[in-house]
């Protein structure tokens, strides 16, 4: 009786969605998880219903299941795919419904096996191989080089990001090299999913920058056309970011909230990106139409 009087407590709350969005669906997702009653996951662990949108690439599987994977038990998985808005919102609160009620629940797709092998590997057994090389327990080693700003010698740590990243376009991956969270150097792995000219609207460009300040509320009114509710949201970005084109990332805020478009040439993504915190990365990408980004990652391809 508690855990069914529990159950029916936690369905009244917003249904909280980690979204892994496919080619030409980022304004729909947007617009849609800024609805109330559904909750955008800041992360997989933070959610309990994974909605996969649009026909994503094969070579792109492999990472769903990845971040399938990372959904704490019980979760579901919801498709969209020809719906409209409203009837797949519908779904979004029955499979949180269900999962409240202890009625439905998703088994792993991968198996419970570590990435890298490390057990018994190495004259330790911990996977390492003498001062510098190896996985020790799995995990790669962060090797020396000089820092990009005085030349000191730092750690360096290689990881990919994307393709599902909520902090990065749909379908982007980036290798990053980081020294502590600068990064020292950026490579595209993967490009950006093509989108519509819809996904470079004002008030969606706004409301990617303005989510990544941490001001949730405030991105899901822009989104919704409304006043946002936040002072000098536009003073929130810090002057001389993101140059590109004779503009910075605050004055392209500034003309989102002012409800213009704004076009920007393809820009160098590794080279824009390098000497930034990843902090910084995450908004100036957010900082830049979805259209420049999918340009210079695509660029025989018109978005």
């Amino acid at each position: 009786m508690a855990v069914t009087r529990f159950g029916s407590l936690a369905a009244r709350a917003p249904v909280p969605i980690f979204a892994a969005i496919g080619p030409g669906r980022q304004a729909d997702v947007e617009r849609l998880l800024a609805r109330r009653g559904l909750r955008r996951a800041h992360s997989p662990r933070d959610a309990a219903v994974l909605l996969v949108s649009g026909d994503l690439p094969d070579d792109m599987l492999e990472a769903l299941s990845r971040v399938h994977a990372q959904l704490p038990h019980p979760r579901a998985t919801v498709r969209w795919i020809d719906e409209t808005a409203d009837e797949i919102a519908d779904r979004l609160r029955d499979a949180w419904h269900d999962l409240c009620a202890g009625v439905t629940d998703e088994e792993d797709r991968l198996p419970d096996v570590p990435p890298n092998e490390w057990k018994g590997v190495g004259p330790h057994g911990q996977g390492g191989e003498g001062m510098m090389g190896g996985t020790p327990y799995g995990r790669s080693m962060a090797m020396t080089g000089p820092d990009i700003r005085d030349g000191l010698q730092l750690d360096r740590y290689t990881a990919r990001i994307g393709p599902f990243a909520p902090m990065l376009p749909p379908g982007l991956v980036l290798e990053v090299t980081l020294q502590g969270d600068v990064i020292c150097d950026a490579t595209v792995a993967n490009a950006a999913f093509a989108q519509p000219a819809g996904a470079d609207a004002p008030e969606l460009c706004a409301g990617r920058v303005v989510r990544l300040l941490g001001l949730e509320a405030a991105a899901d009114r822009l989104i919704e056309g409304k006043r946002p509710g936040a002072v000098w949201l536009r003073g929130a970005v810090p002057s001389g970011l993101g140059l590109a084109e004779g503009t910075e990332a605050r004055g392209r805020l500034g003309a989102w909230l002012a409800g213009e478009v704004v076009t920007v040439a393809p820009v160098d993504l590794p080279d824009f990106l390098e000497g930034a915190e990843w902090s910084e990365a995450a908004l100036l990408l957010a900082s830049l139409p979805p259209s420049a980004i999918i340009r210079a990652t695509r660029p025989t391809e018109v978005a």
